[in-house]
């Protein structure tokens, strides 16, 4: 018995010692956003073998965002040329990206890497995409140092930051930067996005989708989105859905958590083939790009310079010899052509009205003063990875099998051009005339066709410059120094153990007050 009662005072006396050791040596500076995760810092006091005898003890403080960090929206849209949309002088209307554009900035000198994986490894992490281990998309990877595409732990991504720093974060639609021999339902998933730091992921690995029967993840979990009921939905299509989901998950954000920003990280595979979308929206653009694409390249140039897009004295670039040329198509190519941009432009004008309804669903919550909205249109140029040049019906079909369509089953299938049975792409003349002015077109590095497209940031309790055109360099990694300090974080120096590369953009707030403000990314070192 008495040793019994000698070994709980030993206990006690241990404990006690030990809880004050542990406010004696708490950090003077908590939290060191810096040094990444945070523990949580509790003061303890006085602690005695009995509560009356002991200070009044708080409950472990745990990180928060700074006060007043904003809400981050990302967007970025696939496969889109500069030229294409209405907010940059493109046939395609999109209103909500004009509305941005109009309560913000609008940025005509931004920069992608031309290509699709690496672009999105470039903006997740600040780094270029070399640093990233992403020289080339995943499936093309090679055991070289730039290109293995195994992301160094040196190299967090902003999920991983914000998380971190109190945020709550998601990623939505493609996911184009697991390794491909580990996108299994089996793992490893330190390369998935909830193993990059994101708490939440709901939509497909690679570079594409089918709009209607897509293979999606939520989290790491596979699951069949267009069954309800155990049965197949006609109604479903994934734009729609992932914008359900995005709505869903900031609201309930809010509702549990009103004083804890959200990052969300929403990019659908629009307008990447196969280029799909409902018939209603196709119907909307019947007849529209009945004159062709080299007229509609020309008709864009110059309402971009009506907008201020480009400078007066802007020169559109010539059109490569490669691409067909419109008066040189028989009038049955004709009628495919036009339906296949009739196509493209009712996806992206889809596209666009369903991240309308994310974003009025921030407005509906007393949200969006404080929302940045970082709206990238494109991360490449439009694609002209059409090997025919005439567009196609199947890219598997053409790029696997080498099956090329003829004219006469072009012309026989236009109506069924966009839905669930094809899986097509446009004439690669098309992506060249939704590049405009410049020349060429995704995967091309070397020409501004590639490499250019356009960019909205909006954020009302901010940005009071709106409806104005910022010209200063701007590129895909200046995109996470640009949220950081937005949000008053430090870039760390050092992640779960693992000292931490620099970025190599720069944020992009000091464009926000003033339209003449020298540029601050003078070289981009793709390294």
């Amino acid at each position: 018995m008495k040793n019994n009662i000698l070994l709980t005072a030993i206990f006690i006396l241990m404990n006690f010692v030990s809880i004050n050791a542990q406010e004696n040596s708490a950090p003077k500076n908590w939290p060191d956003r810096t040094v990444l995760p945070i523990e949580p810092y509790q003061k303890v006091g006085k602690v005695a073998p009995t509560i009356k005898d002991s200070d009044k003890i708080d409950w472990p403080k745990e990180i928060s965002a700074p006060e007043g960090a904003p809400n981050v929206l990302l967007i970025m849209i696939d496969d889109v040329g500069f030229g294409a949309s209405s907010t940059f002088g493109g046939p395609i209307p999109t209103p909500n990206f004009d509305k941005l554009a109009k309560n913000g900035l609008k940025y005509n000198r931004f920069h992608t890497t031309a290509v699709c994986s690496p672009s999105r490894a470039a903006l997740i992490t600040g780094r270029n995409h070399h640093t990233a281990a992403t020289g080339i998309i995943m499936e093309f990877s090679t055991p070289y140092p730039g290109y293995n595409s195994l992301v160094p732990r040196s190299v967090a991504s902003i999920g991983k930051i914000l998380t971190d720093n109190g945020y709550g974060t998601s990623w939505f639609g493609k996911n184009h930067n697991v390794p491909d021999w580990l996108t299994t339902p089996a793992g490893p998933f330190n390369l998935w996005p909830t193993g990059l730091g994101f708490e939440y992921f709901y939509g497909f690995l690679g570079a594409d989708a089918h709009q209607f029967r897509p293979a999606i993840f939520e989290g790491t979990k596979p699951v069949d989105p267009y069954l309800k009921d155990e049965k197949v939905d006609d109604e479903y299509i994934l734009d729609k859905d992932l914008a359900d989901h995005a709505i869903h998950w900031i609201q309930t954000q809010k509702s549990v958590s009103p004083n804890k920003p959200f990052f969300a990280y929403y990019t659908p595979g629009t307008a990447h083939a196969p280029h799909q979308a409902p018939k209603e929206w196709i119907a909307k653009f019947k007849g529209k790009f009945d004159q062709g694409f080299d007229k509609q390249r020309i008709a864009t140039y110059e309402n971009q310079k009506k907008l201020g897009i480009i400078p007066p004295d802007a020169v559109l670039a010539p059109t490569p010899s490669e691409y067909q040329k419109w008066d040189a198509l028989s009038p049955g190519m004709k009628k495919v052509a036009a339906r296949e941009m009739e196509v493209y432009a009712a996806m992206l004008a889809h596209c666009d009205y369903q991240i309308g309804r994310v974003i009025q669903s921030v407005e509906d919550l007393g949200e969006l003063n404080n929302t940045m909205i970082i709206f990238i249109m494109g991360d490449n140029g439009s694609s002209a990875e059409d090997p025919t040049g005439q567009g196609l019906t199947s890219e598997i079909g053409v790029l696997v099998n080498g099956v090329v369509d003829t004219e006469e089953y072009m012309v026989k299938h236009l109506d069924d051009f966009g839905g669930p049975w094809m899986a097509e792409h446009y004439s690669m003349s098309w992506a060249h005339a939704m590049n405009t002015p410049f020349q060429w077109d995704k995967k091309i590095a070397s020409h501004l066709g590639g490499s250019r497209t356009g960019m909205v940031i909006s954020w009302p309790a901010r940005i009071k410059q709106t409806g104005q055109i910022r010209s200063q360099f701007s590129h895909l990694t200046d995109i996470v120094p640009t949220i950081l300090e937005a949000a008053n974080i430090p870039q760390p120096k050092k992640v779960d153990g693992f000292e931490q590369t620099p970025f190599a953009g720069k944020s992009l707030v000091y464009t926000f007050d003033n339209a003449a403000a020298p540029e601050t990314h003078t070289t981009n070192i793709l390294k």
